[in-house]
């Protein structure tokens, strides 16, 4: 079984930012959000949550996804890999939850997910409720709602503060290095545009993903309920499996070079050129680009024997050293 993701149980005011961020692990903020209206609703009962979400929905569209019946709640991709087990919808929250009320009446429903909706937009006076003290104002909440519907291993490049306020979700989370044991399909043809793991943590015999199981011997786990959080560093992959007939999350991304405020993809901008720069190269030349990367730029101590006001672009990234950066990579903003 995989290990336990650490704890800590503490109030918001009293769990530093800096000091989860440091860690470089994932942490389960137990109870951090366990006093927000919303959450009292959910409480209540799934009727008195979604009667709450509806008080606030101002009919914005949102995208919604509609899961295959034989998908049994697996986003991923059709049984040929040529296209996706789901269709996409734009509507509004209230029409979510309506065809998640009718569905939760029914015996094998199709998976619902309401994917990553920015609560500025569809739920406007609900906004300033959920927010978390320990991040900038600048860092906006996004609403994730649907029924029993499990995402598979994926990652991020930002900061990832997910907080469950309906339902239950059980994560599984994998360390960067075990994106060779995870079978992770295409990069550039993606359910949701993150690139996703292929195997089903319950088929760990399957003989498709013979490295399975070494992934789940490093992996660790954690359910939360309404009211508790977890904390995902970038690159972590995480598998999350929504438990109940309606579960909903709110989370909050952020950039380390850019926080606080703005999610960019900047990582995986970079992934792409790297591939268009090295992958086709004579296995020495590609060895030898290996050794000037970790030089350059995962060793970090290239520039200590150069003159301070001669460090340029391997000095402190200011705005003007971003701009050369950008121009020399041909990257606009």
């Amino acid at each position: 079984m995989p290990a336990a993701i650490d704890e800590v149980r503490h109030s918001e005011k009293s769990i530093a930012l800096e000091q989860i961020v440091a860690s470089a692990r994932p942490i389960v903020l137990r109870g951090l959000c366990a006093d927000w209206p919303l959450v009292e609703c959910a409480r209540q009962s799934d009727t008195a949550f979604a009667q709450e979400l509806a008080r606030h929905d101002n009919g914005a569209p949102v995208d919604a996804l509609l899961i295959a019946a034989d998908a049994n709640g697996t986003i991923g991709y059709d049984a040929r890999m040529q296209g996706f087990n789901y269709d996409h919808f734009r509507v509004s929250v209230t029409d979510v939850l309506q065809r998640l009320a009718a569905y939760s009446r029914t015996t094998h429903p199709r998976g619902v997910a309401m994917q990553s909706a920015l609560i500025a937009q569809c739920l406007p006076t609900l906004r300033e409720t959920l927010r978390l003290s320990l991040l900038p104002a600048s860092v906006e909440p996004r609403l994730w709602i649907g029924n029993r519907v499990t995402t598979p291993a994926h990652f991020d490049s930002t900061h990832n503060i997910a907080v469950v306020v309906c339902g239950r979700r059980r994560f599984t989370l994998f360390p960067p290095e075990q994106v060779r044991n995870l079978h992770v399909g295409p990069l550039d043809f993606a359910p949701t545009a993150a690139a996703m793991s292929l195997a089903r943590l319950d088929a760990v015999d399957d003989p498709r993903w013979p490295r399975l199981r070494e992934a789940l011997a490093h992996a660790c786990v954690a359910e939360l309920e309404p009211g508790d959080a977890i904390y995902i560093p970038p690159v972590w992959w995480h598998h999350v499996a929504s438990l109940e007939r309606l579960n909903a999350l709110v989370n909050y991304w952020w950039s380390s070079a850019a926080f606080p405020g703005h999610v960019a993809e900047p990582g995986l901008n970079a992934l792409m050129h790297a591939i268009l720069a090295y992958r086709a190269l004579p296995p020495a030349e590609r060895e030898a680009w290996r050794t000037i990367l970790d030089h350059y730029v995962f060793e970090g101590d290239a520039a200590s024997h150069i003159p301070p006001e001669r460090h340029g672009v391997l000095g402190a990234l200011t705005p003007q050293t971003e701009a050369q950066l950008r121009e020399r990579a041909l990257l606009r903003p």
